[in-house]
């Protein structure tokens, strides 16, 4: 009967309207003699409604009482618990993550304190299930209810809010960082549920049996895994419950899956844990030893789209520069083969004279690296070179090529093509003839494009000057009078002129290149 008593009351608590010691002692008194069913449906209907500017000091009281109302329970208890979490974890996910850990220490509006009261909360029902564990270790339905449920709260938490916190192992420790304590705990509580870390990163455990029900996951699944993936081999948390028989490689192959969802993300703090995993998943990897196998995936060549959308096309420069760190990095562990099939790949497809310039630097740099060492193997030299170069070495439209767009490209390239030629030149390999004549083609249709750059932008230039000409012209006749139209056409012509100066000067920079090219060419006779 007076259950009906508990929504005034815990609002007082709330607003602190009256002395809020009396009003804990009737709560208490009320959580023991009346229905727990019907106090579950009072406490949860309250969580729901909760305001907006109180939701931290509201949810934080009540989950004492419902774990108090929920402790009281038979065989509806993981039902209920489940929506007790439910209704929690959609009022908590309201509240803003910190970003600074600054920020994190103040605790404006309360997340930590509810990470913290959300992990009392759960820890009867998690001993709960160890107890079971140890006392008879044949699953009963009860048991695998009240598992599923506790796995689904941590996979919840690990998306929202772990996956938008900023986490670090060497500026947070639990004791002034409720968010790391929070990932801490998630961590150890999965295995001690009997949810192994590599079971839910590597084999997709999408369904647990209920009966002859499945009960299937949220779909934002992937996304928990990810910052499980993560937490364990960025911030090596629980590492020490993690089997060291996995390979590297099938991590990383593993892993690949997750860098994908983070760095699809368009949100800082995503993209960042995506390329924090990748570069751990990598850096256990020995250079050179990853197989072309591999590359026929399709998560690899998705990750490397992410890679460089984020290297050309994101705002935040540390992020592009992260970025086009992790891509090296991926490089240098490809084997030779792999390599040259990357190279050609992203030659094809990127689209970007940045990205393109970038892989001619590495073409030169495992040429090098091959004369270099006779342990190298031979995809960067001989014939497998000189293929590489037919489709590395041209220009794709032709006469009709934008030479200044393309303008990273087109100095790498020819920078290339002179390291190559002097090398032939001086330590033949027996590709000379062959090289010469890719050359010979690269140089000849550079030589229409920069005649046709030149001869435009030159015009334009002069008619720049001519239209200036006569802007002075008026404006000496016109007794000094100088119009705004004026001012802002000279400060437009102005940039023009830079604009063509310096397409001039960079074209001149190339026919420099294609002078000493032209001559090698000529001494090989």
């Amino acid at each position: 009967m007076g259950s009906g008593l508990l929504r005034p009351l815990i609002k007082n608590v709330v607003q602190k309207e009256r002395d809020s010691v009396q009003c804990q002692a009737v709560i208490t008194h009320l959580l023991q003699i009346c229905s727990a069913n019907n106090l579950l449906d009072i406490l949860l209907r309250q969580v729901e409604e909760t305001e907006p500017d109180v939701i931290a000091d509201t949810i934080t009281l009540l989950m004492q009482h419902i774990q108090t109302v929920l402790m009281r329970l038979g065989d509806s208890k993981p039902a209920l618990l489940g929506l007790a979490l439910d209704a929690l974890h959609k009022q908590i996910s309201k509240l803003p993550v910190p970003y600074a850990h600054k920020q994190e220490e103040e605790d404006k509006h309360g997340l930590g304190r509810c990470c913290t009261a959300l992990l009392t909360f759960v820890q009867p029902f998690v001993q709960e299930v160890k107890i079971q564990d140890v006392k008879n270790p044949v699953e009963n339905t009860y048991h695998t209810r009240l598992r599923t449920v506790l796995l689904k709260h941590c996979m919840k938490s690990l998306k929202e809010p772990l996956l938008e916190a900023q986490l670090d192992k060497e500026a947070h420790t639990s004791q002034n960082s409720p968010l790391w304590n929070f990932a801490t705990e998630l961590m150890t509580t999965l295995p001690a549920i009997q949810e192994p870390l590599p079971k839910l990163l590597f084999y997709y455990p999408l369904r647990v049996k209920e009966g002859k029900q499945d009960v299937q996951y949220d779909s934002d699944l992937p996304e928990s895994r990810a910052c499980l993936a993560y937490l364990l081999f960025v911030q090596l948390i629980a590492i020490e419950l993690f089997p060291a028989v996995f390979s590297p490689v099938f991590v990383l192959q593993c892993n690949m899956e997750y860098v994908n969802i983070l760095l699809s993300r368009k949100d800082e703090t995503w993209i960042l844990k995506g390329l924090d995993l990748y570069v751990k998943s990598l850096e256990r990897i020995l250079d050179n030893t990853l197989p072309v196998e591999l590359l026929e995936l399709k998560i690899f060549h998705s990750v490397s789209r992410n890679l460089i959308l984020i290297m050309t096309d994101c705002p935040i420069q540390h992020l592009r520069l992260k970025a086009l760190m992790v891509f090296q990095l991926f490089i240098e562990k490809l084997k030779g083969e792999a390599k040259h099939k990357f190279f050609r790949c992203i030659i094809k497809t990127s689209q970007h004279a940045g990205v393109e310039s970038f892989i001619l630097s590495n073409i030169k740099n495992q040429v090098e690296q091959t004369s270099k060492s006779e342990q190298m193997d031979s995809w960067f030299k001989g014939t497998l070179l000189l293929a590489l170069l037919r489709d590395t070495l041209s220009l794709p439209q032709g006469p009709e090529t934008d030479i200044l767009h393309g303008m990273d490209r087109i100095m790498v390239s020819l920078n290339l093509l002179r390291y190559l030629l002097i090398r032939e030149r001086t330590r033949p390999t027996g590709i000379w003839n062959d090289l010469c004549i890719i050359a010979e083609n690269y140089i000849k249709t550079l030589r229409v494009c920069l005649s046709m750059s030149n001869s435009y932008y030159g015009s334009e230039l002069k008619r720049l000057h001519e239209d200036k000409k006569v802007k002075i012209k008026e404006w000496k006749e016109s007794s000094g009078k100088k119009t705004i139209q004026h001012t802002i056409g000279g400060m437009q012509s102005e940039e023009q002129e830079m604009v063509l100066q310096s397409a001039l000067v960079t074209y001149d920079l190339m026919e420099s290149l294609v002078i000493r090219i032209e001559e090698i060419l000529e001494e090989r006779a």
